[in-house]
């Protein structure tokens, strides 16, 4: 696996072709649901396995709802830190749950898949509006051929 993602992808279905018009507003002839990756656990796991050595030191992860929550909590798990999700209430990127982040927390934002970074960039503004230290983007796909995460900086 470790050479070929993208297979995996193929192989449990979460790599779909045909026509799509994107929560970005874009249209593409491939999207990725990766949420068939997690389907088996195992699978979702070895995927998101592959990320960690690439990541910093942090003591949270969040991921933005819906596509980044299975993702980030694995992410988390995996690093043995705490996880939480943002989603939107009336519109806007919040914390609900009760879920907590304070100014002493090192965040990845974790995501599904990254077209243009829009979600990703309404999590970092609510996180740099709590003076959380954000270290960085992880993703299972990017798809904006690495130019969301550069826009965090």
């Amino acid at each position: 696996m470790k050479s070929n993602p993208l297979g995996v992808l193929q192989k449990c279905g979460a790599l779909l072709q045909g026509h799509f018009q994107l929560s970005s507003g874009l249209h593409s002839d491939r999207y990725f649901q990766c949420a068939r990756v997690f389907v088996d656990p195992k699978v979702g796991a070895k995927l998101v396995k592959l990320l960690v050595p690439q990541l910093p030191a942090a003591t949270r992860v969040i991921g933005p709802a819906l596509g980044g929550i299975l993702v980030a909590y694995e992410l988390a798990r995996q690093l043995g830190v705490g996880n939480v999700f943002a989603e939107r209430d009336k519109g806007v990127m919040t914390l609900r749950r009760g879920f907590e982040l304070s100014t002493g927390d090192r965040v990845i934002i974790a995501e599904d898949v990254v077209t243009t970074g829009g979600s990703s960039g309404e999590v970092l503004q609510l996180l740099r509006a709590r003076g959380v230290e954000v270290l960085g983007l992880a993703c299972l796909v990017d798809r904006s051929s690495g130019t969301a995460g550069a826009r965090l900086e």
